[in-house]
Formats: C-alpha cells, structure tokens, sequence
C-alpha cells in the first residue's frame, strides 16, 4: 500500500505510526486535515462533513477538516471526550520549497495538558497526576503545566492514593502496569473522577531514569535539597510524569522549575467521604459551586487567588504557628477595612500571570498576552507600598519576597504597541522608536501607500476615468481597476493584467516599481517585528522563576482580602486555635444555611467537646430539626479555623485537628453493587480504622439500614469504641434516633445527651432548632410524616400500630446492657444485649433468623420473651 501512497499522504502514514493512540491534525495550508481512520472519528466527534481525498490508492481516503484559526474549539471538543490529539505542522515556509514541505508533530494535546486557556476553568488547577504503585506503597506526583505548579507525595494503601486524588481532582491519570491492575484503585479514578487514564511501560518508571529526568528538568545536581532523595516511589513518579510532559510538549517546559514534595501528614487529612458530605467546593448532589464552603469565602480578584484558595481548603493545617500566621494576616486586613478596600483595588486588574507565564514560556504567547502581563505587574509597585502600612508578619514576609517586575514591565511598555494584533507574524508590533530599522521599513510602507493614493489622483486627472481606482491583493498585487463604461478612456501605457465580468485590471511600469518596493519593505518590516517580538519573549522566558514567585505572593494576599472581605460582610470572628483537646463554640453558625436563609432567620448553638468528660456527644431528636446541620457547622468551623480563616461564630476556641471524618446520609452505590448499609458499614470502618483521639468525627444515624436489634447493637460499639482512651478517645458528634443509646450517659465516661428542641402543639411540632443538654424521649416520626404530606388515615392508623409497639419498648432491656471496659485488644470488643439470662431463651434466640423478620415480628418475639422471663 505505501508504495501507491502519493508523497503527501505518505507523510502523513509516517507520522501517524508514531501516534498510533492520537487523532493526527495534519496541517495542509490554512487547514488542519484528517485521513483514514482518525477522519471517520473526528466527523462523527466533531460533526463535520466527511469527504474523501485521493491518495494514489484505487479507493480514495475518507478525509475531514477543520480551520487553522478555529482549531483550538475543535481540539478542546475532542480532548473532553477523552482523545488524545498530535498536532502536526508545517516546519518550513511552503513559499521557499520546492516539493513536500516538511512536517511533524509539534505537540500531542491530552486533557491533562491542555493549554487553551479559554476553555480551562481560571479558577480550578488542571491537574495531570502519575501514579507509581509498588505493592502497597505509592508514588503520587501531578502538575497544572498552565500555572507550573508541580507536587509529589508518597501514601500506603490505594484508599490513600484515592483521598488524595479528590483533593486534586485530575483530569488525567497515567499510571504502571501495577497500578493499572488495582481494580479498586481504578474504579476510584475512572468512575469518582472521570478521568482519562492510560498506562506507560515499566521503563518509564526506572529509577535511574526518573532521577535523570527530574535533575535535568530543575537544572539541579541533586535530589538531596528537594525534600525526598529516599522516597523511591515519590521520584518515580516525578520522573514519569517529566518524561510524559516531554514527550506530548516536544519543548522545554522552563515554568516548571521547582517540585514540592509534602507528606500528607503535615495537613488534615480528609477522605473522599468527608469532602462530599462537607461540600466542601461543590454541592453533594448537583455538583455546583453554589452552596459549598468555597462559595461563601471565595470573594478572590485574580485567577491565581482563586486556585490557591480552594487549594487552602482542600489542605487545611495542622501546626498551630502556621494557623495563626494566616489569621493575623486575615486580621490585620480585617481591622484595617481602608487597607483592604485600597488591596481590593489593586488586585482587580491582575490577569493570570501564572498561565500568561505558562504560555511565555512555552512560545505561546502573542502581543495581547504579553500587554495583559505589563498591565498586571504594573499593580505590584502600589501594592508593596500599601504593605509597608501593614503590621502583620505574614504581610512583611510577602512584601519580602515580592519583585516588582520593574524592569520587565520598562521592557514591554517600550517595544509593543498598546493594542497589538493577535497574530505576531502580520507586523504592527513594535512601537515607533525602539528600533531605528523598524522604523525606516515602516516609513517605507507608509510613504508608498501615500506615494498610491497620489497615483490614483494623478492617473483620475490624466485619463479622465472618475472611477478608477489603485487596488492590492495578495495574488495579484497592486493594480488599477478600470470599468467597462470607461475603457475606451484607458491609455496605450497601460498593460492589462486581468479581464473581470464588470472591468479590466491594469499595470503600470511605474506602479509595478512602486510595488516592489512597499512589498520588500513590507515583508522585511513583518519579519523583522517577528523577530523582535521573540527576542522579548525569551528575556521575559530567562525570568520565569522570578515571575513565578511574584505570583505566589499576589495569590497569597489575594487570599488574605477574600478571608478578610468574608468575615466583615459574614459577620465572622477569630478563633482562638491552640491545641490543649477543646473544642467550645459559642453561637457557632453553618457558614453555607445562613448565607442561604433569610437575613437573621439561622438559629445559631454552642458547642463543647474536650478529651475526657465531654469527648463524645449523643444527639437526638426528629428528622427535619436540624441535627445534621449543626454537627455539620461544626466540623466547618473548625475545619475554616484551620485554614486560617475567621468563622461564623459568637467566639470559638478550636483544637487543633488531625482529621475530621463524617458519615452523614448514605446512598446505594449501584455501580459497585453495594446497599446503603454497605456503603454505611464501609465509611463507619474507615473512621474505626483510622481515627485518633486528635480527630473530629461527625457521624449520622449508624445502623439504620438494618434490622432493629443489628442496627442498634452496632450503634451502641461504635460509641463504645471511638469514645474509650484505649481504643481511640475522639471527639464526637453522633447523632442517633436509638434512644436507647442515651442509657450510656452515666455509664460511660466522656459520653454526654444533648437534643434538638422541640415545641408541641397538639398532634403538631414546630422545630426550634436548638441544641439543648439532655435525650430526647420521641421521635416524632408521625409529626414529621404528617409534615410532610402524609395521608391523614396512614398517620392515624400508624398512631394506633405505635401505642401496641410502645408496650414491648426495649429501653428497659438497654439498661442492663454491659459496657466495655478496658479492652486487651479492639477484636476483643462484644457486647450482650440481654445480660444473664436463662439457656432455654438463648437457644430459643439462636434459633430465630433475625434477618427474616420484620420489625414488628421481632418486637412482637421480644415481648413474647420478656414476659416468660418475669414469670
């Protein structure tokens, strides 16, 4: 077949072998074309007409198209639905060859490294992650090539590997063959992510090779000052995902200049389930942005701002100093509202220097980029004096290591012109004065356009023809129109150079001087600019580190004002971070329900949990009144404590935490088949398993998916568990409708009741929505049913079902539950429902299939028991 191919399509089958796994952009003049195969695809993808193009075989090949203009929407079009695509150019000026021109692919687009700002979220990092597994022990590294921000971490366990990739949320994983075959780890990233994987051979990952990689890219001879010269796994990955970036960029990524390594530890840690029951940047069901933690504080100016604060809350700390650093940065700016008014100001103009430097440095950028840079470092002078009036050590450390950019700026503001083209190829670059011979060539071009219309008027005057005209164009060059009503008037010296159905088209010797001469000039004038504009970009390029550090700093304050600008308009307070146990919240508030609500409408409580007599909190009280939105205010304030926030409270003392798990509500999982108790059971024991007694857990009504007895026996060992010293000792919010869980206070040390208040009037409830000290004794089941548009004969008939159920009421037997005492081991933990109680009973309970009986059946047996045992 490749010897029929024509010489074009020839060059085409070359390079597609080399990107078998890409749809192949083949640039053909002012088209990007595809052939075969990739054709097919990209009609049906992008919907464009599929034709066919002959290719020196019997059948034509099936091609489609799309503009060179346009290609970025088209690109971006396939790249969501999860191709890759190799974009193949032009190499040389097809006016100077003779034959094929030569081409190649000059960068292969992947959703991880898409770099069509327009279509990217400013607000959002994209992130590309790498994935090195060795058995149990993980290499986690990802990048945003837009922004140059490059992390690596190393965790045990995929169940880690999965929490920390919902905090990056990737749009591209690449992984070993190891990791590929973890079935739970990729179900994580495929189906909780979305994201596009794809695998790289074992060599990829070589050590030796991983090492090369990182040192050359950071142009470093080390690995010893990054932070993990001993982390195996953490420089494989890095290393991976270097060669990848070269591999698909086919340039020097000079951006990414530096790694950060960060062990997880460092930082709260929160699981997958913890972020979406917080909401913590996108609501739990619909999956927007309003109604999450971050829409409430994000009142940032700039890109960069944005990114790092959702980062902030992603990733709040655990190191006390680092915590009240921030907030005396926040506070500063908080008691100086002039101050904060002024930073707002100069922050609103800012573009998004980290990927306007991304495109800079990757030889993307075009004139308006580079006049958007000069307009946003131009705000970095009066913002470094407006620090000087602030007194916080954070802000005297920003200003510390904010450059100005002074002289990048001079640069710009001297070569470009204000308001330049977007292509950089067409001239009208350079300003008048920067270099003398741009601006001979420019008066060349502009005196023959004069030079023309004095022609024109002159050759009107001469011939007598009113109409005529000197015209250009690019085939044809500079010409004069003649129409047909005034031909006759054309004289002997003209040479006719086109016949049209309206008029004739004429040369002149003298205009055909002329031409060469404003063409040269012109041609000369373009290339020179060019060449000018990438000599300025390069010097911007060599300063790449320095404009990265400055950016750093414009997003840090940039933060600072957002939390700062929060906490005056929400009414926030500091809190008092230390790391003494306690937790005491007064008139605390869930910052997303009262920015919802009506203005002063939210019913505000306090809080009190320490680590010995009120470490775990039993709450009780109806559906609807507002259980889950207090502990859930809760876990957010004390999670925006550690970020460095003020939060919504009277005042608030938090201890600092490690973790903060909750398990509020539960879904059947479909796609993994599992039920809702399942799903319950697996994130009940993951807060067994990982929880420390520095941890904050918010738990929800554990143990409602099954059977009464299963349900209530597993609830009251899970408070026995996480609330003992020798097992965990957690502090803990736990919400439950088992009243009989309420027996434990008293009982058990740390164990405290509090309920939600509520104000009967007659078979009606109306909710305070009050914490109060003390069990609830009813549900109001029937009251919410009956609230919620339930027929009057099913509530009547459930009141009557209800007063049979009351009289085998198993508090009673609750009571003589034993509680755990000191356990030799957690597996030891059991409990007995019924105490001591006589052989022929427990046969009897032996006997019973408890999962086959409904709950009344089963409370129906009970009473039937109860009554044989008191005779």
């Amino acid at each position: 077949m490749a010897e029929k191919l024509t010489p074009m399509m020839q060059q085409y089958v070359d390079i597609k072998k080399q990107y078998k796994d890409a749809i192949l952009f083949f640039r053909l003049g002012d088209f990007y074309e595809m052939f075969f195969e990739d054709a097919i695809t990209a009609s049906r993808e992008l919907e464009i007409t599929l034709t066919a193009k002959s290719c020196g075989m019997d059948e034509k090949a099936p091609m489609c198209g799309v503009p060179h203009h346009a290609v970025e929407g088209y690109i971006d079009k396939l790249i969501g639905k999860g191709y890759k695509v190799a974009i193949g150019e032009q190499l040389e000026d097809p006016k100077l060859v003779k034959g094929i021109v030569k081409r190649d692919v000059v960068r292969v687009v992947t959703p991880g490294t898409n770099m069509n700002l327009q279509s990217l979220d400013a607000g959002t990092h994209n992130y590309l992650v790498t994935i090195f597994q060795n058995i149990a022990h993980y290499g986690i590294a990802y990048v945003d090539i837009t922004t140059g921000d490059f992390y690596v971490t190393q965790v045990q366990g995929y169940e880690k590997v999965l929490d920390e990739l919902a905090k990056v949320q990737p749009r591209e994983v690449i992984c070993n063959n190891t990791a590929l075959c973890n079935e739970p780890l990729m179900d994580g990233v495929k189906n909780r992510f979305k994201s596009f994987v794809s695998v790289q051979e074992d060599w990829y990952f070589d050590l030796e090779r991983s090492t090369e990689a990182i040192l050359t890219q950071l142009k470093i001879g080390s690995l010893e000052g990054l932070g993990f010269s001993d982390k195996i796994e953490a420089i494989k990955a890095s290393g991976a995902l270097i060669e990848y970036l070269n591999e698909t960029q086919k340039s020097q990524l000079h951006h990414l200049s530096h790694i950060r390594y960060y062990a997880t530890e460092d930082y709260m840690l929160l699981d997958l389930s913890t972020r979406r029951n917080l909401e913590l940047v996108e609501t739990l069901r619909e999956k927007e942005r309003r109604g999450s933690l971050l829409w409430v504080v994000d009142k940032t100016k700039t890109a960069m701002g944005a990114r790092l604060l959702r980062q902030y809350i992603e990733q709040p700390l655990i190191h006390v100093d680092e915590i009240n650093q921030r907030l005396d940065g926040v506070s500063n700016l908080f008691d100086e509202p002039m101050y904060l008014m002024e930073l707002k100001e100069y922050l609103t103009p800012i573009y998004d220097i980290e990927r306007l430097m991304s495109r800079i440095s990757c030889q993307t950028a075009n004139g308006r980029d580079l006049q958007a840079f000069k307009q946003s470092i131009d705000m970095i002078g009066p913002i470094k004096i407006l620090l000087e009036n602030l007194e916080a050590d954070y802000f005297s450390a920003i200003r510390e290591d904010l450059d100005d950019l002074r002289d990048l700026y001079d640069l710009i503001d001297q070569a470009l012109m204000e308001e330049p083209p977007i292509a950089i190829t067409e001239g009208r670059l350079i300003k008048k004065g920067f270099n003398e011979e741009v601006d001979l060539l420019r008066s060349a071009t502009t005196d023959g356009k004069e030079w023309l219309a004095r022609l024109e008027s002159k050759e009107r005057e001469r011939t007598g023809i009113k109409n005529l005209k000197v015209k250009y164009n690019k085939v044809f060059g500079y010409y004069i129109e003649v129409t047909n009503s005034y031909l006759n008037l054309v004289p002997e010296d003209y040479t006719r150079k086109q016949t049209m159905s309206n008029g004739e088209r004429y040369i002149t010797p003298e205009l055909k001087e002329m031409e060469n001469t404003i063409l040269g000039a012109q041609e000369k004038l373009e290339a020179l600019e060019y060449e000018l504009f990438v000599q300025i970009r390069d010097t911007l390029k060599a300063a790449v580190g320095r404009i990265k550090a400055s950016a750093d700093q414009i997003a840090k304050l940039d933060v600072m004002q957002s939390l700062a600008d929060t906490a005056l308009k929400e009414n926030f307070v500091r809190p008092q971070v230390h790391n003494d146990g306690t937790i005491d919240i007064i008139e605390g508030r869930h910052p997303v329900v009262e920015k919802m609500m009506p203005h002063d409408q939210f019913i505000s409580n306090n809080t009190y949990l320490d680590q010995h007599e009120h470490r775990f909190s039993i709450i009780t009280g109806p559906n609807m009144a507002g259980k889950s939105t207090y502990m859930r205010q809760v876990a957010l304030i004390t999670l925006l404590a550690q970020v460095g926030s003020f939060v919504p409270a009277k005042s608030a003392n938090i201890s600092v935490c490690d973790r903060i798990f909750t398990r509020v509500g539960a879904s059947d999982d479909l796609s993994s088949g599992q039920s809702t108790f399942m799903v319950e059971m697996t994130e009940v024991a993951n807060i067994l398993r990982n929880g420390t007694k520095k941890s904050l857990i918010i738990l929800d009504e554990i143990g409602r998916g099954t059977s009464t007895f299963d349900g209530l026996s597993i609830a009251w060992a899970v408070v026995e568990y996480i609330v003992n010293i020798h097992t965990m000792g957690a502090k803990t919010l736990f919400a439950t409708h088992y009243h009989e869980l309420t027996e434990l206070e008293g009982k058990i040390e740390g164990v405290q009741n509090y309920c939600i208040s509520v104000k009967e009037q007659g078979d009606d409830i109306i909710f305070l929505r009050k914490i109060i000290p003390g069990g609830a004794n009813n549900s109001y089941g029937i009251q919410v049913a009956k609230l919620a548009g339930v027929p009057d004969f099913v509530i009547k008939r459930a009141k009557m079902i209800l007063e049979e159920l009351d009289q085998a009421d198993i508090t009673k037997h609750a009571e003589s539950i034993k509680v755990m005492e000191k356990p030799e081991k957690a597996e030891d933990t059991q409990l007995s429902l019924f105490g001591n109680i006589s052989e022929d009973v427990v046969e009897e309970l032996k006997g019973f299939d408890v999962n086959a009986l409904t709950p009344l059946e089963a409370l129906n047996k009970l009473a039937q028991i109860k009554k044989r045992l008191n005779g």
